[in-house]
């Protein structure tokens, strides 16, 4: 392949990394996951070594309810930007970075919603979220019957380097998934459409935990 092909290929990667990024957004928005500016979005670009890929992701400090020609940029393995531009990347950039690193995931989608906030306050002092035989936990990729999992939450600093290996330390292998503590639910996959998957899932049990723990104490 010549250089000129190259490039071509690189910038139709890049193109449809946006695309997917932009349809994201926009139903992402209609649920309302995210209030103000919050939240962020990224699907890889190109090739992948722990050391070395790029990534798109939602430029910082926009409406995420609204489509434009600067939503996205293109970031490196660091989280600097590949292309020159005047956009920022999300201030959470690192965390997508880390996160690429250990998973070599094609996607990480991150919301600000009401239940992962409340979840991760409520079950904080456990670190975790207890889940046990509910049917959407397939939706994750785990098919055991009756399976139970332990979503991780780690504290959520102000200092993003913080927290950076709070989230290497707290991932786990078969759970595509980490709670910021009252902040909300980093979600990833091998692809935009299983990031998304992924994160409708933790989701769902989120708001079911709620819902049962509610129920639970009222019958006390």
């Amino acid at each position: 392949m010549s250089e000129y092909q190259e490039h071509l290929a690189r910038l139709e990667e890049k193109q449809r990394a946006y695309a997917e990024l932009a349809e994201v957004k926009e139903l992402f928005a209609s649920r309302g996951w995210f209030a103000g500016t919050s939240g962020n979005l990224s699907v890889r670009v190109g090739g992948f070594e722990p050391g070395d890929f790029q990534f798109a992701i939602t430029a910082s400090g926009k409406d995420k309810s609204k489509r434009t020609a600067e939503d996205f940029l293109l970031v490196d393995q660091n989280g600097k930007p590949s292309e020159p531009t005047a956009l920022k990347p999300s201030a959470e950039t690192l965390i997508h970075c880390e996160i690429y690193r250990l998973t070599g995931a094609g996607a990480i989608f991150h919301i600000h919603s009401v239940y992962s906030n409340v979840i991760s306050e409520w079950f904080w002092e456990r670190r975790s979220v207890p889940v046990t035989g509910v049917e959407l936990i397939k939706g994750l990729g785990i098919w055991e019957e009756e399976a139970h999992i332990e979503i991780p939450i780690v504290p959520n600093y102000a200092d993003i380097p913080r927290i950076v290996p709070e989230i290497t330390d707290a991932l786990q292998p078969r759970l595509p998934g980490v709670l910021l503590r009252k902040h909300g639910i980093y979600a990833w996959g091998k692809d935009a459409f299983e990031a998304k998957r992924h994160l409708e899932s933790f989701e769902f049990l989120f708001e079911y935990v709620y819902r049962w723990e509610l129920l639970q104490g009222s019958r006390r």
